[in-house]
């Protein structure tokens, strides 16, 4: 069973919304087409999802899917991935709703850090309390992951966040 947290957004100037959080993870290798599609469209890898071991959480509202984000654990800590929001509803704070869902459920499976690349996204992470780490000092278990070892150019920001 899947359980809901509800989220109150308000944008610049916008109503309030009532966006729901699947509290429930989402298997990688079971996200649906409209999923798979808002990573594409947010220009994030999709190659490895059939063999991922991480889980996604969705937020939706009106049954519109606005967001998603996966966690991948790995040792003492997990690689968050894969944050995508779709284009209408930026700036209504989904993002940061997402992460926070996300270290909320890392800390809950008793995981001391988390951790994640970005060739774009580094002010907004580092605002939610994610500090720079040199790629040479990335765990094993997450150096060892796809994302970490292809996926993503070398050029990435390497940040991490312990909880």
């Amino acid at each position: 069973m899947r359980r809901r947290a509800v989220m109150s957004l308000c944008g610049t100037g916008g109503p309030v919304r009532r966006v729901e959080v699947m509290t429930a993870a989402i298997a990688a290798e079971s996200l649906g087409p409209e999923l798979v599609r808002l990573l594409a469209e947010n220009q994030l890898p999709t190659a490895d999802l059939p063999v991922s071991p991480a889980h996604f959480f969705t937020a939706r509202a009106d049954g519109h899917l606005l967001g998603l984000v996966g966690l991948e654990p790995r040792g003492d800590g997990a690689l968050l991935r894969s944050l995508a929001v779709a284009r209408a509803a930026r700036g209504l704070g989904i993002g940061t709703g997402l992460v926070r869902h996300a270290e909320r459920a890392a800390a809950s499976a008793n995981l001391r850090a988390v951790y994640l690349l970005t060739t774009t996204a580094g002010e907004f992470f580092a605002a939610l309390g994610y500090e720079p780490l040199p790629r040479s000092d990335a765990p094993t278990g997450i150096a060892s992951t796809a994302e970490f070892s292809s996926l993503c150019p070398d050029t990435s920001a390497f940040m991490y966040k312990k909880l």
